[in-house]
């Protein structure tokens, strides 16, 4: 903040001035963090392999001098299941949905139930391989998807608790899909190739390799002395209508106040269910909606300058965009160009107000918000400034009841 004196018909005024400091960037070299140290330690040791990495630097903001909200106890929460890691698989939109769902149990009933994330992920390759058969191979292959794809594979197969269903074999510390995906994927690019359009057969198959690296999923399970199948556990345990979640999304490329294509790789079923509103409705229902006792699953680019693992934070530099510039432009400029891409899901759980802006406290089950080490209180965590979220996070899942003025104004 700067003062500046005026002289307005001779008399002397003194006002006050906000501007954003300049930020500088830096190249800072990478060194092992925790998915090196811990994930990929721990998965080597499992299957007796060994990778080195070379060095690398990376282009960051400088925030050698910054004084950043890093502490989690400092910000208002809302409840949600401890940090979890996602090891070495690209299912942070199953990680972040999953525990978005924990968090709404304990808000709609009361219940503390960790919920089996692998689970969902299983079928969700199944539904994977069955649009891929019906669309002959026009998709996207990968290990993301969306976060919605949750309440999708809840409403259709059901849910199971994490003691149920871990989809890791025994002694195996962290999850890792990477063998698994390759024969996914060589599988499915041969069935193309030989035009083996039985679909059942390719189901059959892809549940195979499911079941071999993952574990075959239960049909039936005890929980807490009772006998539930996932169906029965979503309804009569849970309390979890997958139907009451809707998904907003804020992008210049399609009407605003409709359903519209979140045109990304990892929307491989092309939904049209994104709610498309103006940025400031989508800034007000995330800021209005954590402060009512909502978390939020959200996602979007976390591969810029400005998103500094390291530190656990996320910002804006002003050599990207001064933070007075950030609008509904700005977003749909990079979203287009690529320099906004969808790279990671993660659970929105707090929030803090500092001179006038708000920060978010993001549960994380990436590894880079790990790097801090075990113990640290920031372990698991990353710490959002309101502008990162205006300009770089894209799509939200949500509960209808957060959002029941907004909805009223959605065109059918």
């Amino acid at each position: 903040m700067k003062r500046i004196s005026l002289l307005l018909g001779g008399f002397a005024f003194s006002i006050a001035v906000f501007a954003q400091d300049k930020d500088k960037g830096t190249f800072i070299e990478t060194k092992p963090g925790y998915y090196q140290n811990s994930i990929l330690k721990g998965i080597q040791e499992f299957e007796e392999t060994k990778k080195e990495e070379a060095p690398n630097k990376v282009f960051k903001v400088d925030v050698s001098n910054k004084n950043y909200p890093t502490d989690p106890e400092s910000y208002t929460k809302v409840w949600h299941t401890g940090v979890i890691s996602q090891g070495n698989t690209g299912t942070c939109w199953c990680f972040s949905t999953t525990s978005y769902y924990e968090t709404e149990i304990k808000r709609l009933s009361g219940k503390e139930i960790k919920l089996s994330e692998m689970y969902t992920v299983y079928w969700e390759y199944v539904e994977r391989a069955r649009y891929f058969v019906r669309n002959r191979g026009t998709m996207a292959l990968g290990e993301g998807s969306q976060t919605m794809a949750v309440a999708k594979n809840m409403k259709k197969y059901g849910i199971v608790p994490a003691s149920v269903y871990t989809g890791m074999k025994s002694g195996q510390k962290f999850h890792t899909h990477a063998k698994m995906y390759e024969e996914l994927e060589a599988y499915l690019k041969g069935v193309k190739v030989r035009g083996e359009w039985n679909e059942e057969a390719v189901v059959a198959t892809v549940r195979s390799i499911l079941d071999f690296h993952m574990g075959a999923v239960p049909s039936k399970f005890s929980f807490e002395g009772k006998e539930y199948t996932p169906g029965d556990f979503l309804k009569n345990v849970t309390k979890l209508n997958p139907d009451d979640y809707v998904d907003f999304m804020s992008l210049m490329t399609a009407p605003y106040w409709e359903k519209a294509l979140y045109d990304v790789p990892d929307n491989w079923v092309r939904s049209k269910d994104f709610i498309n509103v103006p940025l400031d409705v989508f800034m007000d229902i995330i800021k209005s909606s954590i402060k009512a006792g909502y978390g939020i699953s959200i996602g979007g680019d976390v591969s810029e300058a400005g998103f500094h693992s390291w530190s656990q934070v996320a910002v804006v530099p002003t050599f990207d965009i001064p933070s007075e510039y950030i609008d509904e432009s700005a977003r749909a400029f990079r979203f287009l160009n690529n320099t906004t891409t969808d790279d990671h899901a993660m659970h929105l759980v707090g929030y803090k107000e500092v001179n006038g802006k708000t920060w978010f406290l993001i549960k994380d089950s990436g590894s880079g918000s790990r790097n801090c080490g075990e113990g640290c209180k920031s372990f698991g965590y990353y710490f959002f400034h309101e502008d990162y979220i205006k300009l770089k996070m894209m799509t939200f899942t949500i509960h209808k009841d957060a959002v029941k003025e907004v909805l009223k104004k959605v065109k059918a």
